[in-house]
């Protein structure tokens, strides 16, 4: 409500004076002047130029004559420059460079005068230097009037209180570009030091101390057809802001020049990486599958990491949650967030969770002393554990979302729990390599979407070294896993720093001239044959090679006496 009364005095300043201006004055003069008439030579200079043929508004065709077809709802993303030569002084930013980027969003609603829109929005300069020299973002709240039938919009700075946001149009609550912008610019970009210093900052005080009139014409411009039929318009004027008092202007003319964005094609690039996300969860519960498969004995599990599926569940925990976040952000989107966030919620709490349960009993054996009691203790302590660290990255996260991207390159170290493991265990294929290739790829997916693809919906600049780096990290954390699986786990390390290891395959002399049969395939050994075709544990017992190694697969004792059994 706080708006109405400055609505109804900008609307009637509005329509009155253009219709004074429109009677008055010769039919195409000043038909981009601001709202309050005042003689300026810098601002004729500039109305001179792309202003020149305004008097083409006032001609409309036959097909044009429905009002309410151009609909000028809708963000606006173009660019800003100064009008004419000028150094760009102002009392409030100091501009170092002559043009920027700019963003308009807009929000149009019909008015019991005909062929007259009352206009509520916001304008956001880009590529600005404030007085603390520090670059930053200039937002100013407008709204004004925009009559159709000679397709011209007048705006001033909005009277609203405090510098608070538009919050009562549900159109900048539900509009999917600018809340998802706000959302990206939060989480990856801005710390709440520059949101107190931007909010502290003299930008917000140019609503109070400047007459800032924007004069601009809309022109409709023709839709591509892979648009489909989205209009689109395209925004010219000229903002001045001249100051109250007799200190001069707040800063120089500015042309402004922005076309309307297709918030549909900016829906569908939104839907199509919520899709993108659902597939590559997908995909994890299948390499998932297939790992637990691959390792569904105890002496298999006990092989693999518990750090390692720790790191990944704690990996999709958070991308569960983020999509969530960004679903219940834009309402509009809520349906494709959710079922993305689900689907990571499935891969995290379902098979991660139940992997990891399984790796923890594995790498603890339960001894016959022990009851129920002790082992659900241990148990509490597990999930709490992980669930603690979860809730501490988050807090963590929130106040060092400065540095996101470094804490992102630690995130995804998570092979080198696993690499360290086999090196230490000396562990032999504890991972598939097809789970090894394709966790790899769906895990740097999603990073290299949002920090690689220029036309990525979060509005985030390309960091190509970060993707590089990333890539290049991930990589090599891959490619030692697979010499590990294929060379052994202690491939790379010298031998001079290895510790002894005890060797299966020695030479046994056999003076009793009795058959040895192994006790796994109930066959004979030949002892006279090559020390690889037979391994002899240290507790003496003789298997074949073949026979032995697949057992240690299930079990790392002696199938005859029982022992532990070294690695192999």
């Amino acid at each position: 409500m706080r708006h109405a009364a400055a609505a109804g005095t900008v609307l009637r300043v509005a329509v009155v004076g253009l219709v004074v201006a429109g009677l008055a004055l010769p039919p195409p003069a000043a038909a981009l002047r601001p709202l309050r008439e005042r003689v300026v030579s810098a601002g004729a200079t500039a109305s001179s130029g792309s202003w020149a043929n305004e008097h083409t508004f006032f001609k409309r065709d036959d097909n044009e004559m429905s009002p309410y077809s151009w609909n000028i709802t809708g963000t606006y993303k173009g660019s800003w420059s100064f009008a004419g030569a000028t150094n760009g002084s102002s009392r409030f930013l100091e501009f170092l460079t002559s043009k920027g980027d700019s963003v308009l969003e807009l929000l149009s609603t019909p008015t019991k005068i005909s062929g007259v829109h009352y206009v509520q929005g916001t304008i956001t300069f880009h590529d600005v230097i404030d007085n603390t020299h520090d670059r930053g973002v200039a937002q100013i709240r407008l709204e004004g009037v925009y009559i159709w039938p000679f397709r011209q919009l007048r705006m001033v700075a909005n009277s609203g209180a405090d510098g608070e946001p538009l919050q009562e149009e549900d159109y900048f609550l539900s509009n999917p570009y600018h809340l998802l912008r706000i959302f990206s610019s939060q989480v990856f970009q801005d710390s709440s030091e520059e949101k107190n210093r931007r909010k502290n900052s003299l930008t917000y005080d140019m609503e109070k101390h400047c007459n800032i009139e924007i004069a601009a014409k809309v022109v409709r411009v023709s839709s591509n057809l892979n648009e489909g039929e989205h209009e689109k318009y395209r925004l010219e004027g000229l903002m001045e802001s001249p100051a109250v008092d007799d200190d001069g202007e707040c800063f120089s003319s500015i042309l402004l020049n922005a076309t309307s964005l297709n918030v549909e094609a900016y829906y569908n690039k939104a839907v199509n990486y919520t899709l993108m996300v659902t597939f590559i969860s997908f995909l994890q519960v299948l390499l998932l599958i297939r790992q637990m498969e691959h390792s569904n004995t105890q002496s298999g599990a006990a092989k693999v990491s518990i750090l390692m599926i720790g790191q990944q569940a704690i990996m999709d925990a958070y991308l569960c949650l983020l999509h969530l976040t960004a679903g219940i952000l834009v309402e509009s989107l809520f349906n494709a967030f959710a079922t993305a966030a689900f689907f990571k919620f499935v891969v995290f709490s379902i098979f991660e969770m139940r992997y990891l349960l399984a790796i923890w009993k594995a790498s603890r054996p339960l001894n016959s002393g022990e009851g129920w009691e002790i082992m659900r203790r241990e148990l509490s302590v597990l999930y709490s554990r992980f669930y603690g660290i979860l809730l501490g990255g988050i807090l963590l996260m929130y106040e060092l979302h400065n540095f996101l991207r470094p804490l992102l390159f630690l995130m995804y170290s998570f092979w080198i729990p696993q690499i360290v493991t086999n090196v230490i265990r000396d562990t032999r294929k504890p991972l598939h390599p097809q789970y090894i290739l394709g966790m790899t790829a769906t895990r740097i997916a999603i990073p290299l979407y949002i920090f690689g693809c220029p036309n990525n919906f979060m509005r985030i600049e390309p960091d190509k070294k970060w993707c590089i780096a990333v890539t290049v990290f991930m990589g090599i954390q891959a490619a030692v896993l697979l010499l590990q699986h294929y060379l052994g786990s202690r491939c790379f390390i010298p031998r001079q720093i290895l510790p002894e290891k005890y060797c299966y395959h020695r030479k046994v002399e056999d003076n009793t001239n009795q058959p040895i049969d192994c006790v796994i395939c109930m066959t004979t050994i030949d002892l006279t044959q090559r020390t690889s075709e037979y391994m002899v544990a240290p507790c003496e017992h003789i298997f074949h090679s073949g026979c032995l190694q697949r057992w240690m697969d299930i079990k790392m004792e002696c199938p005859t006496c029982r022992r532990p059994l070294p690695p192999a």
